[in-house]
């Protein structure tokens, strides 16, 4: 039963590389959608790494295809670890590498839009689908495909590693929830009008509202960080006292497990993005404010991901304790 449960990992990352092979086909014999190059219509697109190809990089899709279906197949079958060696730069790949920054700007600003016709406001006109245009879905879908993989890799080498402990994980909790403290700081001053880290005309081409959109970008990230916290502490596990309905329940580890998990994969690529767009000398070192916090998100990312597998595997291992005075704030 073990094994079929783990298996099913394997056939659905080899499900999704099947059908994604057959779209680097479709788009190489010249189906239209392909998502990168001159078919992404978006300039942020401009600093993919997969910006500079074209439809016919549809074979060499298919072929990455081919090579993740194998590798998928390969890991729900027992014995060697060599599908490993293979399984993870993969995932890495799909996950961390072909995503970009407007990935997280599309989780960021849906709450946003599903808000603003209550309260009248136009976002300039913005749409769904200003926020999720295909290449960003294509995105998403790339994540999939990628997460699939790692959990069938999870699968397979379950009991090997010993890596994420009570302990690794707390510290990770705690770095992940100081970490975006510093981007939180210059947004929510820019919203106030201090030039912190960037100069007056720079801070001067926001007022239209801009940097508002930044201040609640930045309150979103220092609540995230509160929360995460809860990944270390006995109300992550239990509901505080202050939830009507819930005090003293037991919270379901994927309430927790998802959100934690996907926000510390687009944080990751948002800080890769500009990384990137760093090297390629995009920022001047003068405005250190407008750069330099997202470049430390990487860090966040990893710290939040430690802490969110730490938190599963302990929620998993350790038999519910009942709640006590203590355990409820």
């Amino acid at each position: 039963m073990e094994t079929l449960t783990s298996s099913w990992r394997g056939y659905a990352a080899a499900v999704w590389a099947l059908a994604y092979g057959g779209l680097g086909v479709a788009w190489a014999l010249g189906v239209p959608g392909f998502p990168w190059g001159g078919s992404d219509p978006d300039p942020d697109g401009a600093l993919s790494v997969l910006s500079g190809t074209t439809p016919r990089f549809g074979w060499w899709i298919a072929a990455f295809a081919l090579l993740t279906m194998v590798t998928a197949l390969a890991l729900t079958r027992r014995g060697g670890r060599a599908p490993l060696f293979v399984a993870w730069p993969i995932a890495a790949l799909l996950v961390l590498v072909i995503p970009d920054s407007r990935l997280m700007m599309g989780v960021a600003y849906t709450p946003l839009l599903l808000v603003a016709p209550a309260f009248g406001w136009s976002l300039g006109g913005a749409t769904f689908a200003d926020a999720w245009p295909w290449p960003v879905l294509n995105q998403l879908l790339c994540v999939l495909g990628g997460l699939l993989l790692a959990a069938a890799a999870l699968a397979y080498g379950r009991g090997r590693s010993h890596w994420f402990t009570p302990a690794r994980g707390r510290t990770a909790a705690y770095v992940a929830a100081v970490v975006p403290l510093v981007y939180c700081l210059t947004r929510w001053a820019w919203a106030l009008g201090i030039p912190l880290g960037v100069s007056r005309e720079f801070l001067a081409e926001g007022e239209g509202g801009l940097w508002l959109a930044g201040a609640y970008l930045a309150t979103f990230g220092a609540l995230g960080g509160v929360l995460t916290l809860g990944l270390a502490q006995p109300w992550g596990e239990i509901f505080p006292r202050w939830i009507p309905g819930l005090r003293g329940r037991r919270v379901p580890p994927l309430l927790a497990v998802v959100p934690a998990g996907f926000v510390s994969i687009i944080i990751t690529v948002a800080g890769l993005t500009y990384i990137r767009w760093t090297v390629a000398g995009r920022f001047a070192l003068d405005e250190w404010g407008a750069w330099l916090p997202e470049c430390f998100w990487p860090i966040w990312g990893a710290a939040l991901a430690t802490a969110t597998v730490s938190y599963r595997l302990r929620r998993r291992g350790a038999p519910y304790a009942a709640s006590s005075p203590r355990t409820l704030l």
